[in-house]
């Protein structure tokens, strides 16, 4: 996750563990049109690309892996990126075929707690695209309190004519003291 040879994490449901080759098609599943315009540019064309992407994820200490823990089916990911000493920008993206069933919810609170008490983050932050109100509601589950409002924060398309849209940003976080209580 953060450290070379991550720990596999197991909840009730799920468990969260380094991307690996055979991953693709999952990967794919949900990157071959990402719901959510911030991943417009890991959107993959084939399932070659998608084992590549896979294959590189699993190298990574910054990506996990999100399976069903009965099937070890790849339904999602999460990503945790440090800036040190002890904060993490954090992320998620599922497929949508999984939505509405707690999964993201579950998964998250697993690093969360994962953060928190192994690798004594004190802060952890995740942006979100003012239009995807899930990730939004997910922030507020997870305990996260909105701290700003970025206007044309970013733009991860442009429109027909080649300008880019820039989308409003916000930025939800939660401190280790705060996660604790």
């Amino acid at each position: 996750m953060v450290d070379k040879g991550m720990e596999v994490i197991e909840t009730a449901r799920l468990v969260l563990r380094p991307f690996r080759k055979g991953d693709a098609a999952g990967l794919f599943a949900y990157l071959s049109e990402p719901r959510s315009r911030c991943f417009l540019s890991l959107k993959l064309d084939d399932l070659d690309a998608a084992a590549a992407e896979a294959e590189t994820r699993g190298q990574s200490d910054e990506h996990i892996a999100v399976c069903l823990r009965s099937t070890d089916e790849l339904i999602g990911d999460l990503f945790c990126i440090i800036e040190p000493p002890d904060t993490y920008s954090v992320g998620w993206n599922f497929n949508a075929n999984f939505a509405g069933a707690g999964f993201a919810t579950e998964a998250a609170q697993a690093l969360f707690k994962y953060l928190f008490s192994v690798k004594n983050a004190r802060r952890l932050y995740a942006y979100v695209e003012e239009n995807n109100v899930a990730s939004q509601r997910l922030c507020e589950r997870l305990g996260m309190r909105r701290e700003g409002l970025f206007k044309e924060f970013i733009s991860f398309d442009k429109d027909s004519d080649g300008v880019p849209i820039f989308e409003n940003t916000m930025q939800y976080a939660i401190l280790s003291k705060e996660w604790v209580a």
